[in-house]
């Protein structure tokens, strides 16, 4: 989902382990202070992988096995504005680095987001998959947010025909729907799907924070290609129900905020502040009766990162590429060392006994606060009315 760490935060990375030797990568890295050491990735530290090498399959779709989420590239968590020369040039050394999934969404901004993403990817665009989303109740002509959620046909279709114009193409690799609409029989949305694809506007579909039977309707129209949820070390919720219905349908998964939006990285500790408009201020699960108890998390991935000469962020990626060879995570960032960082997560593999102590470790850690507020949660895990 859509801080602050203080803003004098802001100038600190949280990886130590990548403060020398990334400077190769296109552009001047930040210097770091910050909360994982050197020390946490190993002693003898081995020289930092950034490249993605690997590629999976979302449906019938291939992409990298590590994608990127441009969210905050129009406004960071600590509600700065980045520098929109360096998100292209974000985009592109991820590109260079094997990343071929870039994730965006109308909402983020609202529009300004696959704009940076659009005029960043002018010179790949046919080397790179682009996912996007669509569903919020968003006026098209001015980008005012309205009440709700709107995914009646005809405005799908509207919003498509912005995304092209935005996202400098002729068609969209991954279109999901953001969340739901409950009051749109998920027929009808995916026959304004349907029509889109052939037209060519359109090539894969996918649904976002789904209720399970409205993604059995949907697959039962036209395969749906991937499901996009919450899913981390921090929030584990999509193990009861969806992921497992993935496995059945065939469906792709995609979690969005794999890293707890920096929680597991070690960025947030009980001493954060929260920036007016940052969404973590208002999640119980980093309130001050809360977090002290889920810092235990953070702990131990760092200890697992000391293991395996890695840093808190690669193993936490690291895991949830472990658990299925069908789930690929878009960790977003706006700093390029975090991004390089983030592509090593592919080099970093788990054995089956480390596995299955990692798991032992972490089933003794209870997780306390919920992830989203109220106001939030009650978008996801919502099922389409019948369709009359």
């Amino acid at each position: 989902m859509d801080n602050s760490i203080e803003q004098s935060a802001s100038s600190f990375n949280r990886r130590d382990l990548l403060k020398t030797g990334l400077t190769l990568a296109g552009g001047a890295l930040l210097s770091t202070a910050g909360q994982t050491s050197a020390s946490a990735a190993g002693t003898n530290s081995r020289p930092p992988k950034t490249k993605v090498s690997t590629r999976r399959k979302l449906g019938k779709l291939e992409v990298s096995s590590i994608g990127l989420g441009v969210q905050n590239m129009s406004r960071t968590y600590q509600t700065t504005i980045p520098s929109r020369t360096e998100m292209h040039n974000i985009i592109r050394t991820a590109y260079d680095n094997g990343v071929t999934l870039f994730d965006a969404a109308e909402a983020y901004g609202p529009f300004e987001v696959e704009k940076i993403l659009g005029e960043a990817l002018v010179p790949i665009r046919n080397k790179v998959v682009i996912e996007t989303k669509y569903g919020w109740n968003i006026d098209q002509k001015t980008g005012q947010r309205l009440p709700g959620l709107n995914s009646r046909p005809e405005h799908i279709k509207e919003v498509v025909e912005g995304m092209l114009t935005r996202l400098k193409t002729d068609r969209i690799d991954l279109l999901y729907q953001h969340r739901v609409d409950p009051n749109v029989p998920i027929e009808d949305v995916v026959g304004a799907i349907k029509d889109l694809i052939k037209e060519g506007k359109v090539l894969h579909y996918g649904l976002s924070e789904p209720g399970p039977q409205t993604v059995r309707r949907a697959h039962a129209i036209h395969p749906v290609t991937a499901i996009q949820n919450e899913y981390s070390l921090l929030w584990r919720g999509p193990e009861k129900v969806i992921i497992p219905l993935c496995q059945e349908l065939g469906i792709g998964f995609v979690p969005w905020s794999p890293l707890g939006v920096g929680f597991l990285t070690g960025a947030i500790d009980a001493n954060t502040k929260y920036a007016p408009g940052d969404i973590r201020g208002g999640e119980s699960r980093f309130s001050p009766e809360n977090i002290a108890n889920n810092l235990a998390l953070v702990d131990l991935v760092k200890k697992w990162g000391a293991q395996k000469q890695a840093t808190a962020a690669q193993i936490s990626l690291a895991w949830l590429l472990a658990q299925k060879p069908w789930i690929v995570p878009i960790p977003g960032t706006t700093q390029m060392a975090h991004m390089l960082e983030n592509n090593g997560a592919d080099s970093v593999k788990f054995t089956v006994d480390e596995l299955t102590q990692f798991n032992t470790e972490l089933a003794k850690i209870e997780i306390k606060g919920a992830r989203l507020p109220e106001f939030v949660l009650a978008f996801s895990d919502v099922e389409a009315p019948v369709k009359k």
